[in-house]
């Protein structure tokens, strides 16, 4: 891929990362990129040479040019920030930024010099860390951050990796006949043969989903420090039930069970607040309720948690899962029903008459 540039100019670049198991650091060799927006939201401007997204996360940037013709041109590259314990692609994906040459300059692009950017090492959870810091709404009289100020409900998931019983008539290559497997709260989410979202609004739900998905982690434990003797997780299609309008206060915190590790969790239907991030086991924080970022995917930190705050106001079913699509088939999502309001415009549309049932 090649990019035309003319010197001297301000370019909107929309950043998309559409991989399906990358976290991706990004960079434009010898060149200053501001962030402006994320997953669709304005944020507070700020420079950086270097952009980290990941899977289901945008990005917009913008992008000034030189103020003359530089003779050179510069690679654009994207490569993994990868924290697990598996292997991952160590390649670079690359494009070119080219500046218009002026008609009266006879030095062909091909000739001059490719200038390339400086990545982080693909495990650098520091940079990760600041740089997701930096993402504060604009919290703006026109763009206002409506942070729910008071939480009706609060929920503490953890979110990792495990191991699940393979049934006798499989042969699974770990202990005991065993598998990996990923899990929210140690349940990992069976995908049921009837839509969860066709069950609800048809109150079909008997042997299609249950709505016992805990609220707390089974048994607490050290989560980012020695990992519990027994790794087992359990499976089912479990959901949380919200009525309409709560408000909620989500801790994602990662564990240490088979390794530490980044999940990008995205959620269906709703824009959250980051409230608050650290490392090790939650700890009661000081939240930014003030210009926290407004997003629809978060990385939880490798070794770390997140708190998220949202207002369930859109009635519905809706997926909450890691944006590793590896994770996400091991079982590492959940859903969440939110009931209809009293209002006509607070209530579940029927589906279409035309729609094919699963």
């Amino acid at each position: 891929f090649k990019l035309k540039v003319k010197p001297a100019k301000t370019y909107l670049l929309r950043l998309i990362n559409a991989a399906l198991n990358d976290e991706l650091f990004f960079s434009i060799a010898n060149h200053t990129l501001t962030v402006v927006e994320v997953d669709a939201v304005y944020v507070k401007p700020f420079k950086t040479n270097i952009v980290l997204i990941t899977p289901g996360q945008t990005t917009n940037v913008l992008l000034r040019t030189k103020s003359h013709h530089p003779n050179a041109t510069f690679l654009m590259a994207a490569r993994p920030y990868a924290t697990g314990p598996a292997t991952f692609d160590n390649s670079t994906t690359a494009g070119i930024l080219e500046y218009h040459q002026p008609s009266s300059n006879t030095t062909k692009n091909n000739k001059l010099p490719l200038l390339k950017p400086a990545l982080p090492l693909f495990n650098d959870t520091s940079f990760a860390t600041n740089f997701s810091k930096k993402i504060r709404s604009l919290a703006d009289a026109k763009f206002p951050a409506k942070v729910p100020k008071t939480v009706d409900r609060r929920f503490y998931f953890t979110v990792g990796l495990g191991l699940s019983q393979c049934s006798q008539n499989q042969t699974c290559q770990g202990p005991n006949n065993t598998r990996l497997a990923a899990a929210i709260n140690n349940v990992s989410f069976v995908q049921p043969n009837t839509a969860l979202l066709q069950a609800h609004f048809f109150k079909q739900s008997k042997g299609v989903y249950t709505t016992d998905f805990p609220a707390n982690p089974p048994f607490k434990f050290n989560y980012t420090g020695t990992p519990p003797s027994n790794i087992m997780v359990s499976s089912g299609t479990k959901v949380v039930v919200l009525p309409f309008n709560t408000s909620v206060e989500l801790v994602m915190q990662d564990t240490s069970i088979i390794g530490a590790e980044s999940h990008p969790l995205h959620l269906h239907g709703f824009n959250f607040f980051v409230v608050g991030q650290g490392f090790g086991n939650y700890d009661p924080a000081n939240f930014n309720l003030v210009d926290p970022a407004e997003r629809n995917t978060i990385g939880v930190p490798s070794g770390g948690w997140v708190a998220i705050r949202f207002l369930a106001d859109n009635p519905g079913v809706w997926f909450m899962h890691c944006h590793l699509e590896v994770h996400t088939s091991w079982g590492l999502k959940m859903a969440w029903i939110v009931m209809d309001g009293k209002r006509p415009k607070q209530k579940l549309p029927p589906p279409p008459s035309d729609l094919p049932k699963c």
